[in-house]
């Protein structure tokens, strides 16, 4: 239950934060797709801990292995079970608050809910099961390259109240990769290094937001009513751990524009119908319309901190909890690469269903 994802490319991850493994089950995945560890590699070198002095310090190297559904290199169109080993675990930085619940953590809801949780490390409620999602969407990158050269690149926008610069030109993994906070705006990096360096020091933390841009999208993907495409895209990045908001195109700023100020008027331009301006985000009618999709979500700040904080136990006795262990001061830099990976399962299932239904 809730562990399941994707209609035609689905997607179940399996594992929590101090077992001795995490991994994913990616069924629906066409054969005759090459594909290989080192296609998944790359990305969840990207996203694990360690990497940087802003992240977690836990050093897991999240190698992963296929274990099945690929043979001589090439997918057999049967599951594909992607495993990735925990060797970093340091289970006994929990002891101290295995029966206090953390603060605007999962801790009290998981007990609420089922009675009983895993608490080294948050269990399933800990980002480290954003590791399985990111193998997965390897695989998605994969289906995608037959649809079309879909182009995937997500960015920290904003940290606190630190914003970086509107970048109107494509922007590529590599350039997002040249700060440590994953921002291509050289002075907002900075100030937004500093300012989680500031917050860790503290023992507190920060949130902000991460922008996706999409090109080369295929049109026609999305089904209305429910199935929309952007009403998939927004599950999928609220299904992301300490995701607080999403935004699709003008979003929120264009509830202060006139209907007249946010259509994008359609023109002709090399042979094709295109739109004027793109404040759709890439998708009108709940169908993308070939056009870039731009999106933004926002993260809450990371909720374990080390400063003391009221709180109470199972039995709801009074407590004051200060957190030790290894985390993120913020996790958005991270994040960036989650973002990607949700984008890319979501594109990849909507393009197979369209293919299943004739309409490519």
């Amino acid at each position: 239950m809730g562990s399941l994802f994707g209609r035609l490319l689905r997607v179940q991850t399996w594992g929590e934060s101090h077992g001795p493994a995490i991994g994913c089950v990616v069924d629906g995945c066409p054969a005759g797709i090459p594909l290989s560890e080192a296609d998944v590699q790359p990305q969840l070198d990207r996203r694990r801990p360690g990497r940087s002095r802003l992240a977690s310090a836990r050093a897991e190297t999240d190698r992963v292995q296929i274990l099945s559904g690929v043979h001589q290199g090439r997918t057999l169109g049967t599951p594909i079970s992607l495993w990735i080993p925990n060797v970093d675990a340091k289970s006994k930085d929990y002891d101290d608050f295995k029966d206090v619940y953390r603060p605007s953590h999962a801790d009290f809801t998981y007990d609420l809910k089922h009675g009983i949780r895993d608490w080294r490390g948050g269990g399933r409620a800990s980002a480290r099961e954003t590791a399985a999602r990111v193998a997965a969407a390897g695989v998605a990158e994969k289906v995608l390259l037959r649809a079309s050269k879909c182009r995937i690149v997500a960015y920290v926008l904003s940290v606190g109240t630190i914003r970086a610069a509107r970048f109107p030109v494509r922007i590529s993994r590599t350039v997002v990769d040249r700060n440590d906070v994953r921002c291509p705006d050289p002075r907002a990096a900075r100030l937004m290094e500093e300012a989680i360096d500031g917050a860790r020091r503290e023992g507190d933390s920060l949130g902000g937001v991460v922008e996706l841009r999409v090109t080369n999208v295929p049109p026609g993907l999305g089904e209305p009513v429910f199935d929309k495409l952007e009403a998939d895209l927004a599950k999928a990045m609220l299904s992301l751990p300490a995701t607080k908001g999403f935004e699709i195109g003008s979003g929120f700023a264009g509830t202060r524009m006139k209907g007249s100020e946010h259509n994008d008027p359609f023109v002709m331009r090399k042979g094709r119908i295109r739109t004027e301006k793109n404040d759709s985000g890439g998708v009108q009618g709940g169908i993308s319309n070939g056009e870039e999709i731009i999106l933004r979500v926002a993260f809450k700040p990371t909720a374990t901190v080390r400063k003391p904080q009221r709180t109470v136990d199972r039995t709801g006795r009074e407590r004051i909890l200060s957190v030790k262990g290894r985390h993120d001061a913020c996790v958005v830099p991270r994040a960036v690469v989650l973002v990607e990976a949700m984008a890319a399962l979501v594109l990849a299932d909507h393009w197979l269903l369209n293919r299943a239904t004739g309409r490519i």
